[in-house]
């Protein structure tokens, strides 16, 4: 009974909150999703998983220094109610009063447990009907398996718009999200799309390459319309592979990998650890996931080495 209290008065406050916002921000101001930008600025990012998932693990991460966090939801028990806290554990009301803004500075990202080989619908909708700013899909082997998680992000468009293709199969039940967000409902309905097939869309769609056959796929898969990034698991990889990471097979496969984001325009990143970053990032990986939520630095970036430009 009084963590259900708990957890009303916690909504009622942030809607609250939001409604102060809303009042003064413009209606179509910045944009939410701030790793959109950093996407389109070609700035590399820095993240994490979190597999605490908690409202007190929300909150700390949402003042570390990261730019996203991927909430580990396929290798921690799958419960959408645990997410709703951790999501709601990372509002900061002084923040959004101080800088007048819905943007969060942490950018939360839901790692359903549902491989691309299966149908990921149901997962995908209740991730993002809680507020989860965009999904990671582990194991998208095919152009085929990408364009069935693009869908399932959609919801279906109007008749008459330029982006109608790939139709959208999200059901509508977005009360949740947009109060979250901030939003109307109806400004939500309409900013909740897949960025970059709908360029003023605040979603974003990651498929995570983990085996031989992505590898041999990954230039269709990065080409499917709606995929925002090419996320490679690299322990999965491997094993895939048959090798040990580092090993020349597995770099052939990441070089692929990263040829296939420059050809397509899709930014590209992978799990690496601190001592690889400048490595990866001068390699061409975008945004990059230095660990887990279970020993690293409060201030992750002033802890990375500084990373150099992106090779063209």
């Amino acid at each position: 009974m009084a963590r259900t209290v708990i957890f009303t008065v916690g909504l009622l406050l942030l809607g609250y909150a939001n409604e102060l916002v809303a009042q003064t921000a413009p209606q179509n101001g910045p944009r939410l999703n701030r790793l959109i930008e950093m996407m389109e600025a070609k700035t590399p990012a820095f993240g994490m998983f979190s597999q605490n998932i908690n409202a007190h693990s929300g909150a700390t991460v949402a003042d570390s220094s990261l730019d996203f966090v991927i909430i580990d939801l396929e290798h921690s028990p799958y419960d959408v109610t645990r997410l709703e806290n951790y999501l709601l554990g990372m509002v900061n009301k002084r923040e959004i009063l101080k800088t007048m803004s819905l943007q969060p500075r942490v950018v939360p990202l839901a790692r359903i447990p549902a491989s691309g080989r299966e149908p990921v619908d149901h997962q995908i909708k209740q991730v993002l009907d809680v507020g989860a700013m965009g999904v990671v899909v582990p194991h998208v082997d095919t152009a085929e398996q990408a364009l069935a998680v693009v869908r399932a992000c959609r919801f279906p468009q109007k008749r008459d718009a330029e982006d109608y293709e790939p139709q959208g199969k999200r059901g509508v039940g977005y009360r949740r999200a947009a109060r979250y967000w901030g939003l109307a409902p109806e400004e939500y309905a309409a900013r909740a799309d897949v960025w970059p097939l709908d360029p003023q869309g605040e979603l974003v769609v990651w498929v995570m390459i983990e085996t031989e056959e992505a590898v041999k796929n990954c230039r269709e898969i990065a080409k499917t319309p709606g995929i925002g990034g090419l996320f490679v698991g690299p322990s999965d990889l491997a094993f895939s592979l048959g090798v040990d990471k580092g090993s020349p097979q597995f770099e052939q496969a990441l070089a692929a990998i990263v040829s296939a984001s420059k050809e397509s325009g899709v930014p590209c990143g992978l799990l690496t650890n601190a001592a690889d970053v400048n490595k990866r990032v001068k390699q061409g990986f975008q945004f990059l996931a230095v660990g887990l939520d279970n020993g690293l630095p409060f201030d992750v970036q002033s802890a990375l080495p500084k990373p150099g430009p992106s090779e063209d």
